[in-house]
């Protein structure tokens, strides 16, 4: 079992070390936050110390990878962390047993992908994204860095996703298009056509809102 370290404490980062800690593949060692003390334990977890900590952590053996557990509303300090590490620690990847994923996908490091998602063939998951449950991604499509999809998304064949997208829950994304960097959409949006402008897109069609 490798010795896993966490970046952040919260939510995700909680969630992170549930299901690796499930998977027999990791021992989950704790949590690097900085705005905890060092000790604390959160859901059974130790903070083993604050981001600076992180590299020595690895040299001394304390950890062997790494994942990142800072969510969406930080997108900027997400890729921050995974751009700074990942070419000096191993970085994890989580996929839980009830996925799908075709042998022929390509998925990236610092990859979470939780129960229930269905990868076809041909599919590319870039480094430090979250795939959250029962999302579908079509043949031949491809899901850009640091990116999160929420619940129950499904994207067709052909689409390409940009670098630091939130997808929202049960967003549809029909076939062949192209989704810019840090594009949002809303709950239950339906993308039928390509979006090249940064912003949040809500609704059945899709449409920009800020």
């Amino acid at each position: 079992m490798k010795k896993l370290g966490i970046i952040g404490s919260g939510d995700l980062g909680q969630l992170i070390a549930y299901h690796a800690g499930t998977s027999l593949k990791y021992e989950v060692i704790g949590f690097f936050d900085d705005f905890r003390q060092k000790g604390e334990v959160i859901s059974g977890h130790r903070i083993i110390g604050g981001i600076n900590d992180v590299l020595s952590s690895f040299h001394d053996g304390t950890i062997e990878e790494l994942m990142i557990g800072i969510g969406y509303k930080h997108f900027e300090l997400r890729k921050q962390m995974f751009v700074t590490y990942s070419s000096k620690i191993p970085m994890a990847t989580i996929i839980h047993p009830s996925s799908y994923v075709d042998p022929s996908c390509k998925i990236g490091p610092g990859v979470f992908i939780l129960p229930g998602c269905v990868l076809d063939r041909n599919v590319e998951i870039s480094g430090n994204v979250l795939l959250n449950t029962g999302c579908v991604i079509a043949h031949d499509s491809i899901i850009g860095a640091h990116s999160f999809l929420s619940p129950a998304v499904k994207i067709a064949g052909f689409v390409r996703i940009g670098e630091c997208c939130s997808i929202g829950i049960n967003t549809t994304i029909i076939d062949n298009l192209i989704i810019a960097d840090e594009v949002k959409t809303g709950g239950g949006c339906v993308v039928i056509k390509s979006i090249d402008r940064v912003g949040l897109y809500v609704g059945n069609p899709a449409k920009f809102i800020k």
